[in-house]
């Protein structure tokens, strides 16, 4: 991928930029400036000028999509199914150790489902492209003592962290030292 796309641009992204592309074509075959169109269209001004020379070279046909910079492993009733499984949780696929999905574990799931490999980068733009996203558990950790966190961070983290150092005036020279 040349731009940072997120995983790739959805298909409703797709249309919106060509759409943008397209009205770019007809802002040029009215001579309007390549600032004019930037600020409008609210896009660099490299981006319009890529796509002016790409009209002048193919005309309006040549800023239409060409479509996703990869093609799609999964079909939509497989997406279906794999987004089904995801809810269920990872216990329900035979990670017990953890509640929590990670890369690895969705790229096994997708193995085991539908024979289709995928990296672990191609798992995460999948899934981002799907809108699906990092999270934090919703639930804490059933093992989590409050009491105990409390007396850490009120006993064991002040010596830790040590004393706050005095101000003294210092240099920046290697040559002459601060007096003090």
């Amino acid at each position: 991928m040349r731009y940072a796309q997120r995983g790739g641009y959805t298909p409703a992204e797709q249309q919106r930029r060509e759409r943008l592309r397209l009205q770019a074509a007809g802002r040029f075959a009215r001579g309007d400036s390549i600032e004019e169109i930037a600020h409008d269209l609210r896009v660099t001004e490299g981006s319009v000028r890529r796509w002016r020379r790409a009209w002048r070279d193919g005309g309006a046909e040549a800023l239409r999509s060409k479509g996703p910079v990869s093609r799609e492993r999964l079909s939509p009733q497989q997406w279906a199914r794999l987004e089904l499984e995801l809810r269920k949780g990872p216990l329900a696929h035979g990670f017990a150790h953890d509640q929590r999905w990670t890369l690895g574990r969705v790229k096994t799931l997708i193995g085991r489902l539908f024979h289709v490999g995928y990296t672990i980068e191609g798992t995460s733009k999948l899934l981002r492209r799907h809108g699906w996203s990092c999270q934090v558990p919703v639930r804490r950790a059933i093992e989590r003592d409050e009491e105990a966190i409390a007396v850490w961070k009120a006993e064991v983290w002040p010596d830790i962290k040590g004393r706050r150092a005095t101000w003294a005036p210092s240099s920046a020279s290697r040559t002459r030292q601060a007096r003090g």
